[in-house]
């Protein structure tokens, strides 16, 4: 054992404490980041939420699948809840005026951290258990808590023996950690049901406009998994999008995403995060093919636009008869957010 690695132990052993204790920083008037996704620091979340001797307490975050208690009425005087992108878990909260929402193209929000304008005063993330070098891995949720956790005054990271150990650039060493929680929760999962009748007629009609070789974006919602089912028979697919979903597992397992042709990332599935079934989350553990990058690397229209046949496959809300398309919103309502 080197030096090295017994000094990141001790630093860790140094950090370790409960959960109670770590949000016990949070004062009055902070800005608090929520991990994203199925990497939502759900026993810190609870902590916090056990709060009762703060308020006007800020808590930002993009899609979470936990169940947001901060959005609940009873927490009006403690929390405010912004989104920058709207979940099941706290769409409620924002038609009621409870909480806000920024609408912002999700690769721009790391830009925000990274300048100060918008300062984060505690950014709770979850992440892996260290590797022998005290590298843990932001897991299934990247995006933008890389770049949260980079410009946080204070981070605590709930270190999950659940969350797989992702590849990419997607690595936090211990000693940028202010303060660790150990935790054996189950990692959230998002299992997408099976399509109906229309959603398959439609999945089957986009296959028809892929060609071998294409490289594939696909967002969140019924629509692009469906198109998923209609691949049997392609060659060489490649991956370079912001949401990995178990529909990508089975083509890879059948030889048909193979990423041969990808002109930027060759031979690699490359995401933003992982949000999906167990099964998924074991299949993207140590994988040496998948790697996840932060949204402003993923989403940037320069990386983008040096895939060739490059195909991207999302889903909309509403289009009106001039051919407008929304994907975030139903009439006045916000329903989810701009993406992108």
């Amino acid at each position: 054992m080197t030096s090295q690695s017994v000094a990141w132990q001790v630093r860790f052993r140094e950090k370790v404490t409960t959960a109670e204790q770590a949000v016990a920083c949070v004062r009055h008037g902070h800005r608090v980041f929520v991990g994203s996704g199925a990497g939502e620091p759900q026993v810190l979340v609870e902590a916090l939420s056990g709060r009762t001797d703060i308020s006007d307490t800020e808590i930002i975050h993009i899609l979470t699948l936990g169940v947001a208690p901060y959005a609940e009425p009873r927490f009006g005087e403690r929390f405010r809840h912004n989104a920058y992108f709207i979940g099941p878990n706290t769409r409620q909260a924002v038609a009621e005026g409870r909480a806000d929402y920024t609408p912002i193209f999700l690769s721009e929000i790391p830009a925000l951290f990274r300048s100060g304008r918008v300062v984060i005063d505690v950014a709770m993330i979850a992440v892996s258990s260290p590797d022998e070098h005290g590298y843990c891995s932001y897991g299934v949720a990247t995006d933008i808590v890389k770049a949260a956790a980079e410009s946080a005054n204070v981070v605590i990271a709930e270190i999950n023996a659940n969350m797989p150990r992702v590849l990419g650039d997607c690595f936090i060493n211990v000693r940028e950690i202010d303060m660790l929680v150990e935790s054996d929760r189950p990692i959230l999962e998002a299992v997408q049901g099976a399509p109906d009748e229309t959603a398959r007629a439609i999945g089957k009609h986009i296959s028809n406009l892929i060609e071998d070789g294409a490289t594939l974006q696909l967002g969140i919602g019924t629509i692009p998994d469906s198109v998923l089912h209609f691949l049997d028979g392609f060659r060489n697919l490649g991956i370079h999008t912001e949401m990995f979903s178990d529909g990508i597992m089975p083509l890879v397992e059948k030889g048909i995403i193979t990423n041969s042709e990808k002109t930027l990332h060759r031979g690699k599935i490359v995401a933003s995060f992982v949000m999906g079934s167990r099964k998924l989350y074991d299949f993207v553990d140590n994988n040496p093919m998948v790697e996840c990058h932060p949204t402003e690397y993923v989403n940037d229209p320069y990386r983008i636009a040096q895939n060739h046949k490059m195909i991207s496959i999302n889903a909309a809300i509403e289009v009106d008869l001039t051919g407008q398309v929304c994907a975030d919103s139903l009439g006045a309502m916000f329903y989810s957010g701009i993406g992108g």
